[in-house]
């Protein structure tokens, strides 16, 4: 290389005198471990791992101790189990450097190499992965934060733990899987006496929406299940368990203006022509899918999917302000699969960065064949939302104290679809146990919002079968109706209490006729 050579013309090319090696310094694990993950961002981060190792079940387990054996009732880990194609010692290598893997497939939803390392030490001090794969034995490593920020250690896991902790969740890993653990987790650190139920209740509902909605388009599918369950780290009974419903942000039954969805082509430089389908929610939806995915000012704008996964729910991008009128206003758009210059997305996969082409693209976005205009699906947007407000016909159901534990999922988002909750009230939870009296189906704990179903009779609604703890979803349905407003008072009154008496009076009779004919 000749000599650098001073000159007045602007020099285009940044000349060099050589090169050397930066490797980074253990402290950038710090920076790693504080990249913002929310917790859910996070989940749905190890979950898209699992997706693309081919997986069809994910678990999501709390680990709790319940202080039975002595101790105080705490969370002590937490656990992403997968049935995909797992990772020999090689893969696992791979996948706990940072910035590791060098290529993804096409239709991966990983694409930086760090999401498993900083989604987990964004909340867990400890990360311990755990694989085997159809052709080799169980393996494992961990990271320490603490020897992470030292030197870059990373321990290898020994091989008879690693087999031992495939065995235990065998239910779900056959040939193949991974385990993801977290302990240490910080979050858990700060849970007080006595409020474990309470953090879980609401740590899992905003995990279910979250997971509900960013990974719809594959828990649409058939043979994809995500399930949340909370488990007794020692006898391993499940305390709770949740299967993960899809949220589509686009699932109204009826659009709110005829003639919707339609379809318009943007010409966006630098890429070609982009997609959007224009949606517009019914007014005054009741549905999860508006309501229920946060602030409706937030929500309203674009729906950016990668791969099917989506990436950002809601936002205008720059492209306009959010307002009250557009909150009917929601557009798909599936980006471009290949890499360019206008579509950036954030390493957290939970928003796009876009340049001013966008823009300029949606200013001349029409319905192809058509004149109709991105410009105009806008405008109808706002005026459908102002004519509705402008009626005042609908029909409001008084809100309900939120369904809780043992409660079907489906059944869970049904009454949540359909009737508004009130907000900041314990939910009603359901649980099988030992009831003093023959003559009683159910007894209420009205302080504990606690509906105790008579075990004895549990039989009568499983035909049979092992129950779970969602079983018996008409029984628990209608018994959340009837006495819903027995949880809304601060007290039990005797008209309350002779109600609940004539209820079980009535059903212990008829299941006990159901189990007579059942005999015949």
């Amino acid at each position: 290389m000749p000599p650098y050579q001073p000159s007045s013309d602007w020099q285009f090319d940044v000349p060099t005198s050589g090169s050397k090696q930066l490797p980074p310094a253990a402290r950038s694990f710090e920076s790693l471990a504080h990249q913002g993950y929310g917790f859910e961002a996070a989940i749905a981060d190890l979950i898209d791992n699992s997706i693309d190792a081919g997986a069809r079940n994910v678990v999501v387990s709390f680990l709790r101790d319940t202080g039975e054996r002595g101790g105080r009732d705490r969370l002590v880990g937490l656990l992403v189990v997968d049935d995909g194609g797992g990772m020999d010692e090689e893969g696992l290598d791979t996948a706990m450097t940072v910035g590791g893997r060098a290529a993804y497939a096409d239709g991966a939803l990983g694409r930086f190499g760090a999401g498993l390392k900083a989604a987990s030490l964004s909340h867990a001090d400890s990360l311990t992965v755990v694989s085997r794969t159809r052709r080799s034995p169980s393996a494992g490593r961990r990271w320490l934060t603490a020897h992470a920020r030292a030197d870059f250690t990373c321990d290898i896991v020994d091989a008879v733990y690693c087999q031992n902790l495939v065995d235990r969740y065998d239910g779900v890993i056959g040939w193949h899987g991974t385990i993801v653990r977290w302990d240490e987790i910080r979050a858990f650190e700060t849970i007080t006496a006595g409020q474990t139920d309470r953090y879980l209740n609401d740590a899992i509902e905003r995990l279910e929406t979250h997971l509900g909605l960013y990974l719809h388009r594959f828990l649409a599918r058939e043979g994809f299940n995500v399930d949340i369950v909370v488990e007794d780290v020692h006898t391993r009974e499940e305390l709770d368990h949740r299967g993960v419903e899809p949220i589509d942000p686009f699932g109204y039954r009826v659009p709110g203006r005829a003639g919707y969805p339609r379809t318009y082509a943007a010409p966006v430089e630098g890429v070609g022509e982009v997609t959007l389908t224009a949606h517009v929610w019914p007014p005054k939806s009741p549905l999860v899918a508006f309501r229920g995915i946060g602030p409706l000012a937030e929500r309203q704008g674009f729906y950016l999917y990668r791969n099917d996964r989506l990436v950002q729910a809601g936002g205008w991008n720059d492209t306009r302000s959010p307002e009250g009128h557009l909150a009917l206003a929601r557009i798909s758009v599936d980006l471009p699969p290949e890499p360019n210059d206008v579509f950036a997305l954030t390493v957290k996969k939970d928003g796009v960065q876009v340049t001013p082409a966008f823009a300029r693209g949606l200013e001349r976005a029409r319905v192809p064949g058509t004149d109709h205009t991105f410009a105009e699906y806008v405008r109808e947007a706002a005026e459908t939302y102002r004519e509705a407000a402008k009626r005042n016909t609908e029909v409001k159901r008084a809100a309900v104290v939120p369904p809780g534990k043992g409660i079907d999922p489906k059944v869970k988002r049904t009454l949540r679809d359909e009737l508004p909750q009130l907000e900041g009230d314990d939910p009603v939870s359901f649980v099988w146990g030992r009831v003093d009296s023959p003559e009683l189906l159910f007894t209420v704990d009205h302080k504990e919002r606690l509906v105790v179903l008579n075990k004895d009779y549990r039989n009568a609604f499983n035909g049979g079968r092992r129950g779970g703890s969602n079983d018996a979803p008409v029984l628990k349905s209608l018994l959340y109706l009837m006495l819903n407003e027995i949880f809304q008072k601060e007290r039990v009154r005797a008209v309350q209490t002779d109600k609940v008496a004539l209820w079980n009076s009535v059903l212990v009779t008829a299941v006990r006729a159901e189990l007579a004919r059942a005999e015949d």
